[in-house]
């Protein structure tokens, strides 16, 4: 008898590859009769690994298998060139999913990722089960519709989560009202008090961290390779204490230039984290239709008030027309973006239009020229925000660090963190873009 039943091998190769391993991975673990937050584990895990794992255009394997020895649906994530998982997306994973192993080679890797099956369950029948229903699997119709069916599994992870803290707080109280009432217990009963605390502690801090690693799987992957423009940035989330926040940034390629976008949801909480998912996601599919940037706002505006009513958001989007010599502003309530020119000059662009959700027009973009090797700066607000602190003297006190701090996107990054990460209380973003000189066609 074989330990194991290979049921599908694919290739990983794009991002629309990783949205169906996630799809995948969920719908065989419907098929092994796997219990809701473990499908939902499952899926997250594999979605992390593939977009931190993902080089375009160099395949990876995927391969489902049911392990018939562990009574484990498990999938083997394999490559056989020099990339490796990182440390962060490891960690996640394996707080997920601790049946997870990296298996190093020279060069290459393996990892496997195992969630348990429900004893109940004929592991012959399951695989037979399973590969059927990977097999009729209908394929992807879309990034945004895979981002709504995400969404409906991390709705529903959080729903069990909370169901769970409410019952382990129920029990909490019952304990606190027995050792009131029977001093005589009083040993015995405030150590079961404690134990229960501190699984409503370990509960909370799971969920914080399972929150995290979704909110990661909303953000890009890589930034684009653009001719003559350098691009850096920084995500770093709030401290572990504070809920998950909807910051985001952008950068894509679109018919009338270089997009770039940085945004953020009001609010702090899961809900937040998946509107600014949709958020992104609906950016990047407006802007392929080359609208300019206050149209690409209103539309964003537009979706808002349609599905989220009640939630408002800030997007500041900077068109950079090809040749990258002039660009096109539009604010919807961000902070402004910093131009530093060569000629040592850092000034805000100042232009504004209403925040997003509150269905008001957007006015029209505002145009700039800009010299070769200027520089763009965009930040979320959690890098110069303090509660005992003005917005404008924070304000002046970027533009004169962005002044003295090194050219290159990557060491002004770094030396903004610097200056200012150790005062940060919330999501924080730096995204960068110097415009140099394109290089002319070769003679």
């Amino acid at each position: 008898m074989t330990s194991s039943a290979a049921l599908m091998t694919f290739s990983v190769a794009s991002e629309q590859d990783v949205f169906v391993l996630r799809r995948q991975a969920k719908t065989a673990a419907v098929a092994a009769s796997l219990e809701p937050r473990d499908q939902v584990r499952l899926a997250t895990a594999l979605s992390e690994l593939g977009r931190d794992l993902l080089r375009p255009g160099i395949a990876m394997t995927a391969t489902f298998l049911l392990d018939e020895n562990s009574l484990q649906l498990r999938v083997d994530l394999i490559w056989s060139d020099e990339r490796a998982p990182s440390p962060e997306s490891l960690d996640a994973v394996r707080r997920l999913l601790p049946h997870t192993h990296y298996r190093p080679a020279t060069p290459g890797g393996r990892i496997e990722v195992g969630c348990a099956l429900p004893r109940s369950v004929a592991t012959r029948a399951s695989a037979k089960a399973i590969g059927v229903a990977l097999r009729a699997q209908v394929p992807a119709t879309g990034a945004l519709e895979d981002l709504r069916a995400q969404t409906a599994d991390l709705m529903a992870a959080l729903e069990e989560s909370r169901a769970q803290r409410d019952e382990l707080a129920r029990l909490n109280e019952e304990l606190v009202e027995t050792n009131q009432g029977v001093m005589a217990l009083y040993t015995e009963l405030t150590a079961e008090l404690d134990a229960t605390n501190r699984g409503v502690v370990a509960l909370y801090g799971e969920e914080h961290q399972f929150a995290l690693t979704l909110q990661r799987t909303f953000l890009p992957t890589h930034l684009p390779q653009v001719p003559g423009a350098e691009l850096a940035v920084r995500y770093l989330p709030a401290a572990a204490e504070k809920e998950i926040g909807g910051d985001f940034y952008e950068a894509v390629i679109t018919p009338a230039g270089l997009l770039l976008a940085v945004g953020d949801v009001v609010g702090h909480s899961l809900q937040a984290a998946i509107v600014m998912g949709e958020l992104r996601h609906a950016l990047r599919a407006y802007a392929a239709e080359a609208h300019q940037p206050h149209e690409l706002l209103e539309r964003l505006d537009h979706l808002l008030g349609l599905h989220h009513r009640g939630w408002t958001a800030t997007v500041c989007v900077i068109l950079a027309e090809p040749g990258l010599t002039r660009i096109h502003v539009a604010n919807a309530g961000h902070l402004p973006p910093l131009l530093v020119t060569p000629d040592g000059k850092a000034d805000f662009l100042s232009e504004h239009g209403p925040l997003l959700g509150i269905g008001l027009p957007q006015p029209a973009a505002t145009v700039h020229d800009t010299t070769p090797g200027s520089l763009l700066l965009m930040i979320s607000d959690g890098l110069i925000e303090t509660r005992d602190s003005h917005l404008a003297d924070r304000l002046d006190e970027l533009r004169l660090a962005a002044l003295v701090a090194p050219a290159e996107p990557e060491a002004l990054c770094d030396s903004l963190l610097a200056t200012f990460g150790a005062e940060q209380e919330d999501d924080t973003i730096i995204f960068t873009a110097r415009l140099n000189t394109p290089a002319g066609p070769s003679s």
